[in-house]
């Protein structure tokens, strides 16, 4: 494993062929209603990612996570209230790093921004039941299964359910924002 520091940055548009490297993927998209993109796709993709920043208010922050210079995935944080103060967190890692912590990183700092920054009361997340590597990100995260959706996304292979998964403020906070201990 790279351990190098996995690094936020604000996403760029020259960031698109990294992205693409992933976004191109089956194995990568396999749970999403997107993908496997094309190039002109994922160029969309990553222009409009980078004009969120400039919206106002902002509600979509987009982030390349970094080792070094490569970029190795991304995290999104969409404030989906902010009356409520409530957020989505979203993540995606390159399948030729998954295993090696990188989902769990991304994670946690968009968590920490989330309640540091933004000041939110409640971050959520969903998942596919089927995905288990991200089901073990947001376990290690410290984040409560809150329950499961039925059919909430038609997908390539059909309807898929969601599982839902949140953390509040105080959570974050008493736990000093660190992910749970790992078996």
């Amino acid at each position: 494993m790279d351990r190098r520091v996995v690094t936020l940055d604000k996403i760029v548009f020259e960031d698109w062929p990294a992205v693409h490297s992933w976004a191109c993927l089956a194995e990568a998209c396999r749970y999403q209603v997107w993908g496997p993109n094309t190039e002109d796709q994922t160029r969309g993709f990553v222009k409009e990612a980078v004009k969120a920043w400039s919206d106002s208010p902002q509600r979509r922050f987009s982030y390349a996570a970094r080792l070094g210079r490569n970029v190795v995935g991304m995290g999104e944080l969409h404030v989906r209230s902010q009356v409520q103060r409530q957020s989505e967190i979203a993540y995606i890692v390159h399948p030729q790093v998954w295993g090696q912590g990188i989902g769990t990183e991304i994670g946690r700092q968009l968590l920490s921004r989330g309640f540091s920054e933004l000041r939110l009361h409640r971050i959520h997340a969903t998942c596919d039941p089927r995905n288990t590597g991200s089901s073990r990100v947001l376990a290690k995260l410290g984040v409560t299964q809150e329950g499961r959706l039925r059919h909430t996304q038609l997908i390539r292979d059909g309807w898929r359910d969601s599982l839902i998964f949140s953390i509040l403020e105080e959570e974050w906070r008493f736990g000093a924002g660190s992910p749970a201990p790992t078996a």
